[in-house]
């Protein structure tokens, strides 16, 4: 038996550890999902130069006369 490949050996105790800090890190993002999003478009559009959606509660231009 090849004793270097006993280094490769991942054990129950490590894949534990790590899978647990993954679904922390999965947990987090999914918390804040909304933020990431709105991060992620916001340099989105800073590095293709598209405008702003108009936000969707703008007031519509309207005639004079009408309430």
């Amino acid at each position: 038996m090849r004793i270097d490949l006993l280094a490769l050996y991942a054990g129950p105790d490590q894949v534990m550890t790590v899978t647990s800090g993954l679904a922390s890190i999965l947990g987090l993002l999914l918390i804040f999902w909304n933020k990431v999003v709105g991060v992620f478009f916001k340099v989105v559009r800073k590095f293709t130069g598209a405008a702003a959606p108009a936000p969707v509660d703008a007031p519509k231009d309207t005639p004079k006369g009408t309430p």
